[in-house]
């Protein structure tokens, strides 16, 4: 399906938002409670991790546990994703992006991650080479996201299928528990790659 251009300009700033520097980092879109990020933390101690998750509920779990264990590389942001990451992020700053279980808006298909104009903007934060996790449980959901790949984005992927013992999130932890085939797209971004973001800078809580 085509795809328009995202309007990052038009982009209003989080509440609170805090511009942050322009040093190599990992995110986490919809992290949820945090269990990916804080393993993700504990083992990648010295890894810049931002979590995004826009629930408050979820949002004040993960930074309580974060409190528990104090980790200057690592931090909960309560935000939309698309604003905060349009608003803080450079180009060619994200080494990884972790996407795991989003929603898979069974009503609006155009709000799925690589349906959305906005995932052109990603991919332009994107290190050459860098990495882009998508996983979910449900097979329509990846197929689509393997098409969308190979006819509009052209980009490098590996589908995995996700083994039963792995427990990254609470949804992965169900859903293996219930028997169902969780998979995951890891996309890589080539070197020379261009989007008609890779210019853009973040607009640093700077509203329109």
């Amino acid at each position: 399906m085509p795809i328009r251009q995202f309007q990052a300009q038009r982009m209003v700033a989080p509440r609170q938002f805090k511009p942050i520097e322009n040093k190599p980092v990992v995110i986490e879109i919809g992290a949820g409670k945090g269990k990916h990020a804080l393993l993700f933390a504990q083992q990648y101690p010295d890894t810049t991790l931002y979590a995004i998750e826009r629930t408050r509920e979820k949002f004040d779990a993960m930074q309580k546990q974060a409190t528990l264990t104090p980790n200057s590389h690592f931090h909960p942001i309560h935000a939309d994703a698309l604003p905060w990451i349009t608003h803080a992020l450079y180009p060619k700053q994200v080494s990884t992006f972790y996407i795991l279980y989003p929603n898979p808006e069974p009503h609006n298909s155009a709000q799925r991650w690589l349906n959305m104009p906005f995932f052109e903007f990603l991919l332009s934060r994107l290190v050459e080479g860098g990495q882009i996790i998508l996983a979910s449980n449900i097979v329509d959901y990846i197929a689509e996201a393997e098409q969308q790949l190979l006819q509009v984005w052209k980009l490098p992927y590996e589908k995995q299928t996700i083994a039963s013992d792995s427990s990254r999130t609470h949804f992965e932890v169900k859903y293996l528990a219930r028997g169902e085939l969780c998979q995951q797209l890891v996309m890589t971004k080539p070197q020379h790659y261009t989007t008609r973001f890779d210019d853009f800078m973040p607009l640093n809580g700077v509203n329109p």
